[in-house]
């Protein structure tokens, strides 16, 4: 009974989100342009829980290239009104588009000249008539039984705010190297900072065997360096392909072998994947991922060996996490 109905509150959340996908339109263009034009802020401001997910949207902008504020409307009504100017973007957030402390806001922010948008589930609601673009937030329900806490209503606001910060990311071309600048302390500041080259295997510690070596011979240098992999090369250094424990276990697996009568050319995995000196380690790490390998080859653009990365290697040096 508790997992059916925790499965249900996340499919009532997720068909929210999607529904939203059928409004969007022309609104959402002219919002995303209006903040593109904009040489102020976008300031963000709501009540309760729509309040809070204004707080993780501006936090969320922030991290990405738009500058943003979030302004608690009743903090704005005994001063705080001063932080925004006729430059800025405003956006009041509000399901039933009918909350008072916010609403009393909105005249004194008209009478500043700013743009207004309102993030709302009532498209004929006081807010909504009050702003210059209405972009639609609404659901059918909440997946609270009462129809009381705000469930879908506030993931869908929050998807809403995630989708303009994407959109806005593409939209003003933002960069990897941008976002390293606002996130430049943690686990995320490390992981963008780290290249594959500062931490990669490189010289003689390469186990490496040339094309037509015996798997026998191959199996050795494996146990040599014991990274669970050898890689086959040409006389450049070329990299023909890997060998790795896994694929060894494969064989062993599908049939009865004698290793000492078969080369590396019958067992490698040819034309590997490689990743480049100069790539951030999480690209290193989404490609293991995605193929479901432990250990890439580092290569030139020319697909010549420099060295070995393993996601041991990768762990080890801070926190870091698979991001998909």
């Amino acid at each position: 009974m508790i997992i059916n109905d925790a499965i249900d509150v996340l499919k009532q959340e997720a068909e929210s989100i999607l529904h939203l996908t059928k409004k969007i339109g022309s609104d959402f263009e002219e919002m995303v342009d209006v903040i593109c034009n904009s040489t102020g802020r976008v300031i963000i401001s709501g009540i309760g829980k729509s309040g809070l997910i204004g707080r993780k949207v501006v936090a969320t902008l922030c991290s990405t290239g738009t500058n943003a504020m979030f302004l608690h409307p009743v903090e704005a009504m005994h001063g705080d009104l001063g932080m925004v100017s006729r430059n800025d973007v405003f956006i009041a957030i509000s399901n039933s588009g009918e909350t008072s402390e916010l609403n009393i806001l909105l005249p004194s922010i008209r009478s500043l000249g700013c743009p207004m948008i309102a993030f709302t589930g009532n498209l004929h609601s006081s807010m909504a008539r009050q702003c210059d673009i209405v972009i639609d937030t609404g659901v059918e329900k909440e997946a609270c039984p009462l129809g009381l806490a705000p469930t879908c209503s506030t993931t869908a606001q929050l998807a809403m705010g995630d989708a303009l910060a994407v959109v806005l990311i593409k939209k003003k071309q933002f960069k990897i190297s941008d976002f390293k600048k606002s996130h430049p302390g943690g686990t995320l500041g490390q992981r963008l900072s780290c290249m594959v080259g500062e931490i990669m295997f490189s010289g003689t510690t390469i186990p490496s065997v040339s094309p037509g070596t015996s798997m026998v011979k191959a199996i050795e240098e494996m146990e040599k360096f014991k990274l669970g992999a050898v890689f086959i090369l040409e006389i450049d250094k070329k990299v023909s392909g890997i060998i790795t424990d896994g694929d060894i276990r494969h064989c062993v697996a599908k049939t009865t072998i004698d290793f000492k009568h078969m080369t590396v050319d019958e067992v490698m995995t040819k034309n590997p994947h490689v990743i480049m000196p100069e790539l951030p380690l999480y690209d290193a790490l989404n490609i293991m991922e995605k193929h479901q390998i432990t250990i890439l080859p580092v290569t030139d653009i020319n697909n010549h060996l420099l060295g070995i990365i393993h996601l041991h290697d990768i762990l080890g040096k801070g926190a870091f996490k698979f991001t998909g």
